[in-house]
């Protein structure tokens, strides 16, 4: 019965889960090294990133508004710069940001000066991929001598495809040896490549993760509620799969209901009777729409694939919400989840169709262990550590070539 599992998990297993976020925080996790003075004061970071303000079409919001309110809870400070554009202007789903000081802008030239001299007092400036006139503002960025300059990569293997045939509006290749710390969504081939074709200084993997204050289970809702979901905004080499592992089976269980959530499919893109459709759910609805799935489908784009160790932020949502998944493959999924004990892979219509008719008691355990391992691995917190952690490396590994080149 769809919503059985998270019915489940919501008044017996989430009651008994400790809060992911730690209600007492070791002192050494508070700075790493990076305190400022005596008494402790927090860092100061400064991000200029696509969007924080709107999940519309993206997966960048979510992860941010992850990290952000991790580093927050954590005692540093933290302003996001975000060009204001009309399609998020029309979507904005941030509720509200107290966290972090959001700071929407029209045109670089009307914030430039601010910018500059909040960064300019920064510990830690971030620039990020799919910025607008990202590349102009890396300049700005990389000419400043104070903090450590970081460049965060939410997109890697696309990004590092397209550099490959030129300059991007939002990075050139020349720029990404010269910060000194870039950050990549995924592991794999695309940090082996930053490192051996881009000669980066220090690469490190920030992989997609879950607020685990947004996303927990829920009551499911009649009008969500579905055998199999899929979310995902569409993307060109993610269609194929899309195609056989969701509107097959939809195509071949005519009886059963299916839902598909994402903006940009294209107008003339036809779906079965059976299958529901929502451009676009808010955050503040993706548990639902989780937990009224008795199955959610995760998919990954084939660019990334390619790269391997490239977990969607949705596979951490909806495993938190305590949702079964079932996904495709990819080189260095295992590291994040166990196959087969905490969520099934597919590559068919058929495998999927198999992982359907599963019993639910199965797929609630599944379910489970899945939640367990995400709340323990891969939250905001965690996720927001290995931030800091990346920090003080590359601020130590600038220290000691200073030492070197003074000697």
């Amino acid at each position: 019965m769809p919503g059985f599992f998270c019915e489940a998990l919501l008044f017996v297993h989430y009651r008994q889960t400790p809060c992911a976020f730690p209600s007492s925080i070791p002192e050494q996790d508070l700075f790493l090294g990076w305190t400022r003075e005596a008494d402790g004061a927090s860092l100061k970071i400064t991000l200029f990133g696509l969007t924080l303000s709107s999940s519309w079409g993206n997966g960048h919001a979510t992860p941010y508004r992850a990290i952000l309110r991790a580093l927050h809870r954590l005692r540093h400070r933290s302003t996001f710069y975000e060009r204001d554009v009309p399609y998020y202007a029309r979507h904005r789903d941030l509720v509200r940001c107290n966290y972090c000081e959001l700071k929407l802008y029209s045109a670089w030239e009307d914030i430039r000066e601010q910018a500059l001299a909040e960064a300019a007092e920064s510990d830690v400036v971030i620039t990020a991929s799919y910025v607008p006139e990202g590349a102009v503002i890396a300049d700005e960025l990389l000419s400043l001598d104070g903090p450590l300059r970081v460049y965060y990569d939410l997109d890697t293997p696309v990004t590092l495809n397209q550099l490959i045939e030129g300059d991007l509006d939002y990075v050139r290749a020349g720029q990404l040896s010269q910060f000194d710390l870039v950050l990549s969504w995924t592991g794999g081939e695309a940090l082996l490549a930053l490192d051996r074709d881009f000669g980066v200084r220090i690469a490190r993997p920030i992989f997609g993760c879950v607020d685990p204050d947004i996303y927990w289970p829920v009551l499911p809702r009649p009008d969500l509620r579905c055998e199999l979901s899929y979310m995902g905004t569409w993307a060109a080499d993610r269609q194929a799969k899309l195609e056989e592992m969701f509107l097959r089976p939809a195509c071949l269980r005519p009886a059963s209901t299916f839902l598909l959530a994402g903006s940009l499919y294209p107008p003339e893109w036809q779906c079965p009777s059976n299958v529901r459709r929502s451009e676009h759910i808010p955050p503040m609805d993706h548990s639902a729409l989780y937990c009224s799935s008795r199955l959610t489908l995760n998919l990954t784009r084939e660019t990334m694939a390619a790269s391997g160790f490239c977990p969607s932020g949705r596979f951490f949502e909806a495993a938190a919400c305590g949702a079964p998944i079932v996904t495709d493959w990819f080189r260095g999924l295992d590291s994040f989840f166990k196959p087969g004990k905490e969520l099934l892979v597919a590559s068919s219509a058929e495998e999927v169709m198999r992982a359907m008719d599963l019993r639910d008691a199965d797929l609630l355990r599944m379910a489970r262990r899945a939640r367990e391992r995400t709340l323990d691995e891969h939250t905001g917190y965690q996720r927001a550590l290995t931030l800091l952690a990346a920090f003080d490396a590359a601020r130590s590994a600038d220290q000691r070539k200073s030492e070197m080149e003074a000697a």
